[in-house]
């Protein structure tokens, strides 16, 4: 497996191309040897210049043509939608050809991905077309809180549809895999109840009894340490102060919520049952302040950290068998 991780730099009018500029900048000689640019490199030496660095970009990046390039900063373009889509399907392409190990996703703009006729919800339903998966699932990971959700970009209607008990059993299993994967011998995993006080035997709601809790049963039956559902108000705070490894949300707010919280700067994105390995950043486009040096790296950075743990981790598993 390669040991390249590949950075895709995100919509060229956000604030993509400086963060992956500044990481790159601050990465050992080897490290930066082992990692790939996809973008537009125009775009990428004139975020170099905003933040008055010398790095030296074009030895590590896989340059990809954009119309006027470098575009102004800060606008919404179809032309920059389509740029940031291309880029990460030529990521995507590489990764399946086994040339670079992890994708690491700079932020996209979804309205922007969408006037240019992408139309998907984000990265993730994005790169699930793309690898042809049947599934892929959301985990947002910090050093105290990780996350695993059951859906994400759909209206909170139809996310109390879609916490059906096969899914529910589908993304604790994933959670589960994962969790195991990056050195957790016996994750212990929380289902949060989707209702208040999770329907309080149905005063409430009967989703949480109906749909939630024979997931939990199954997955129990299966031999994972799970427990649930338990109510969204106190299984987030029992994470953080060390009683589970991994939190089951229901939908996005749910999870993103207290994540952001505790984590904002540092909290990765990761891309969970793919049949290529992905982390982001979990911010936006920060279109108001693009182009002006002045966007934190750091969510970037510990996106960079966890792809090259991943990417360790298929390196000592293709060892051992």
């Amino acid at each position: 497996m390669s040991k390249i991780i590949g950075i895709t730099m995100g919509d060229p009018c956000g604030v993509g191309p400086e963060i992956t500029v500044r990481s790159l900048a601050e990465m050992s000689a080897a490290d930066r040897e082992a990692t790939r640019i996809y973008g537009n490199l125009a775009t990428l030496e004139a975020a170099r210049e905003a933040l008055g660095l010398s790095v030296d970009l074009q030895p590590y990046v896989v340059d990809l043509p954009v119309e006027g390039a470098p575009l102004a900063w800060g606008s919404l373009s179809a032309v920059a939608g389509d740029a940031a889509f291309r880029f990460i399907e030529r990521a995507v392409r590489d990764a399946q050809a086994g040339s670079i190990g992890c994708i690491v996703t700079a932020p996209i703009n979804k309205e922007a991905l969408n006037m240019a006729g992408h139309h998907y919800d984000g990265h993730t339903g994005m790169l699930r077309s793309l690898t042809g998966s049947s599934a892929a699932y959301m985990l947002l990971a910090s050093e105290r809180l990780k996350v695993i959700h059951v859906s994400t970009h759909v209206s909170l209607k139809e996310a109390i549809g879609r916490a059906t008990t096969e899914r529910v059993l589908a993304t604790i299993r994933a959670g589960n895999a994962h969790l195991k994967r990056i050195g957790y011998e016996h994750p212990r995993i929380a289902v949060a109840g989707i209702n208040p006080h999770c329907g309080e035997n149905g005063l409430f709601g009967t989703e949480d009894d109906d749909q939630i809790g024979p997931a939990v049963a199954a997955a129990r039956e299966e031999g994972i340490d799970v427990q649930g559902p338990i109510s969204a108000d106190t299984v987030f705070h029992r994470a953080y102060s060390g009683g589970f490894d991994l939190v089951v949300a229901q939908y996005h707010d749910q999870g993103h919520i207290p994540i952001k919280l505790v984590a904002f700067d540092t909290a990765v994105n990761v891309s969970v049952d793919l049949p290529i390995d992905r982390t982001s950043v979990d911010h936006g486009t920060a279109f108001d302040i693009a182009g002006k040096g002045i966007a934190n790296h750091g969510n970037l950075n510990s996106a960079i950290a966890y792809a090259r743990k991943l990417v360790a981790g298929q390196a000592s598993r293709k060892a051992a068998s």
